[in-house]
């Protein structure tokens, strides 16, 4: 009998696990699970990111080298380029991108080729586990027949399988990985008691769903949750810059109300692998029942267009005379490196289209690609801030010379609320009514 097969009280212990897919969720996964007392195998294609961690250096802002480093000395954490070990491995977790294609249709070439390897290496007993984002049926309709097919064996049967969303939220230090309650579901019910265990063993909380599908709906439900409610939030901060009233003062009274109101913040365009693309991910499968969300579509929209709507802000304040640009922070969010989704790499784009000169700063992104093309971060000095027409605020990551910025920079848009307290007639704060356009006044 497989270990599949047997009965709901045998449980193999999880000893070795191998992770797939090393980037800012499963590099944190294998280090926890290595201090936790697994041995832990790191799977990544990209060699380069293997030879910095052979190193002992972390690309992963929320992982410190010293963390890292204490999980390569205990000899738990062995990172590699190869799949060779996957037979040795109790339980397989897959935490590999699942991207938007061009056409803005899920790419699973990622996870497909991942599968393949795994199930060619596949053998009874195992534990094959998805976190990757992905819309639901992923696991059973893309998984499990790959892993089927390649390895001859029969899922729920002669292997388990499960889905855990994984639910990081980078930059985040008040949320510890093993502080976020984890979703967990199975294939079948032992396929289920198998995943909980593994969790329970290293989170302190594990939450069980009916199905892989319920589970996977759950991660796209909670990004779709912030791509409405934030694009909801910046289309009030443009009805308010046009009302001339200050959004961001009415969100923090609308704070005080103790039930039915949660705050979202307006902000140049959602960022990052997960809430922009998770709902597409949603949308995508919908449009094969033959149906589609509205609320989906328009939020979607509405965030594409914030680079179009800050370039209009800016064109009608200097009209012609906008013809240099500096962006501070082109991370997609505070205090991390990840331009994935950026809302100012979308900026840079759209102020290219029409001619204008862009430099930008970032303390935690040295270089980015734009059309093919590297360009690095300057120096944010006095020079550079009194020479350009406009600094755009993107990202207000802490330490952010805010004083500094207005009194050198000729006009700014701030788009995090950064320069909050601080008046002049050359600041735009997005959603504060104050775009510098002459309005009738209602009230005279």
């Amino acid at each position: 009998m497989t270990q599949a097969q047997s009965g709901p009280g045998v449980i193999p212990d999880p000893g070795r696990i191998q992770i797939v897919g090393l980037g800012y969720v499963g590099l944190p996964l294998a280090v926890l699970f290595a201090e936790q007392g697994f041995f832990v195998t790191g799977v990544d294609v990209d060699k380069k990111k293997i030879e910095l961690l052979e190193k002992g250096r972390s690309y992963v802002k929320d992982l410190a080298d010293e963390e890292l480093g204490a999980a390569l000395a205990s000899g738990r954490f062995c990172p590699t380029a190869r799949y060779d070990d996957s037979a040795q491995a109790e339980t397989i977790i897959l935490c590999v991108p699942t991207p938007l294609s061009d056409r803005l249709t899920p790419d699973m070439s990622y996870l497909h080729a991942a599968v393949y390897e795994i199930g060619t290496r596949l053998r009874p007993g195992q534990l094959v586990v998805l976190e990757s984002s992905t819309y639901p049926g992923t696991t059973s309709e893309e998984m499990v027949p790959i892993l089927e097919r390649e390895s001859g064996l029969k899922a729920g049967l002669d292997f388990n399988v499960g889905y855990s969303p994984e639910r990081i939220d980078p930059g985040n230090t008040k949320y510890k990985v093993r502080d976020i309650p984890k979703v967990v579901s199975g294939l079948t019910p032992t396929c289920l008691r198998r995943t909980e265990a593994l969790y329970a063993r290293t989170f302190g909380q594990t939450v069980k769903v009916s199905s892989p599908e319920v589970a996977e709906m759950t991660k796209l439900l909670e990004n779709t949750y912030r791509l409405i409610n934030i694009s909801f939030m910046n289309e009030m901060a443009m009805l308010c810059d046009t009302m001339g009233i200050d959004l961001w003062e009415a969100i923090e009274a609308a704070k005080t109300k103790s039930f039915g109101y949660a705050a979202f913040y307006p902000g140049p365009g959602v960022g990052g692998h997960c809430i922009p693309v998770d709902p597409l991910y949603l949308q995508w499968k919908a449009c094969e029942f033959g149906t589609k969300s509205a609320f989906i579509e328009l939020a979607e929209k509405l965030n594409r267009n914030m680079a179009d709507y800050l370039l209009k802000r800016v064109q009608d304040r200097l009209g012609n005379g906008f013809r240099t640009a500096v962006i501070y922070g082109v991370a997609y969010k505070k205090d991390i490196g990840d331009v994935r989704e950026s809302a100012a790499i979308q900026l840079i784009e759209r102020l290219l289209d029409e001619g204008i000169h862009v430099a930008y700063h970032d303390p935690n992104v040295p270089v980015i690609r734009i059309r093919n093309r590297e360009i690095e971060s300057s120096e944010l000095s006095d020079e550079l801030l009194n020479k350009a027409d406009c600094v755009f605020i993107m990202a207000d990551h802490t330490g952010i010379p805010v004083q500094r910025i207005v009194s050198e920079a000729r006009f700014i848009v701030d788009t995090r609320n950064a320069t909050f307290g601080r008046n002049g007639e050359h600041i735009y704060r997005f959603g504060s009514g104050n775009v510098g356009l002459e309005r009738k006044n209602p009230h005279a």
